[in-house]
């Protein structure tokens, strides 16, 4: 006897399980939307609704924006801040993207493996750790690179953080730990790129250098945006790094270098909240404009 399938039967079935992964999706979505609320919209309303009233809740317009703009350590802050997410983001986007094509172009599998997990086990640190580890580094007495800090010229832990140097050394710091993950990543991406793009340049002749300029980047393009913005908001939010700096060398850092630590100085120093979620508000400000830009000006959303 042959058993046939009906095709209304074989609709039904394709329905039931477009519905079974319909329910799963939209059960993953949902966990992801509770926390979303929880941990990143209501703060943000309530961070808002501080900024805008004062400690009455009587709203006060922009005050409390006016208030901070004014305060004299904020305009240092804003440039130091400044000044370290140039170096931060410069360094992660060249350095990234010429690490994860060195890697991607070495033949020895194992090797690249290998360099893969040493470049991802800093980002296992927690950033408090990373940067009492650095602290240690840095520290010409008992570092075990003494002998390079003395080359460099530098003899005492003041010298090494000295307030002309911070900048560079948080970008260190910055890029030692989370570099590693975005190797990985660009890594990936490189992978994805379909091997006839690949074997068309070399029958066209390209270098090395060549397929790296003109196809392979091209095509990172939007992964490579993907991380300047989620690396510009993390790098407008600096505050382990210089807190930490900061009591360990008995405020030659400053406990107000960054507009992180400002805010914070305002709500548990100076008991002043409303000053605080204003300053959070500001970065938040800045760092969804400046994501709105990367993405106008990159076609992130464009159909490749």
């Amino acid at each position: 006897m042959t058993l046939t399938h009906s095709p209304a039967g074989s609709a039904t079935r394709r329905r039931r399980g477009a519905a079974r992964q319909s329910r799963a999706g939209m059960a993953f979505v949902a966990a992801y939307v509770v926390l979303l609320v929880a941990f990143g919209v209501l703060p943000t309303a309530y961070a808002i609704y501080f900024a805008f009233t004062d400690a009455g809740g009587t709203v006060t317009g922009f005050a409390n924006f006016v208030t901070t703009a004014q305060d004299f350590r904020f305009l240092d802050a804003v440039s130091h801040v400044a000044v370290y997410l140039a170096f931060w983001l410069l360094s992660l986007v060249v350095f990234v993207v010429a690490l994860a094509l060195l890697l991607h172009r070495l033949a020895s599998g194992s090797a690249s493996k290998a360099l893969r997990f040493l470049y991802y086990i800093p980002g296992a640190l927690a950033g408090a750790a990373s940067v009492l580890v650095w602290l240690f580094m840095l520290d010409p007495t008992v570092s075990p690179v003494s002998s390079l800090l003395g080359a460099l010229g530098f003899h005492t832990f003041g010298e090494v953080i000295a307030p002309g140097n911070l900048p560079l050394l948080f970008t260190v710091i910055a890029f030692w730990t989370g570099a590693g993950g975005w190797i990985v990543v660009m890594y990936g991406a490189l992978n994805n790129i379909p091997a006839d793009v690949m074997e068309a340049a070399r029958i066209d002749g390209a270098g090395a250098w060549q397929t790296a300029w003109h196809v392979q980047i091209p095509m990172l393009r939007k992964w490579i945006v993907y991380m300047v913005i989620l690396a510009f908001a993390g790098g407008a939010q600096l505050f382990v790094e210089p807190q930490l700096l900061s009591l360990a060398s008995v405020g030659v850092a400053g406990r107000d270098y960054s507009l992180n630590q400002l805010t914070y100085d305002f709500a548990f120093q100076m008991n002043n909240i409303n000053g605080a979620a204003a300053v959070s508000v500001e970065l938040l400000v800045v760092s969804v404009s400046a994501a709105a830009v990367f993405v106008a000006r990159s076609g992130f959303f464009d159909a490749d």
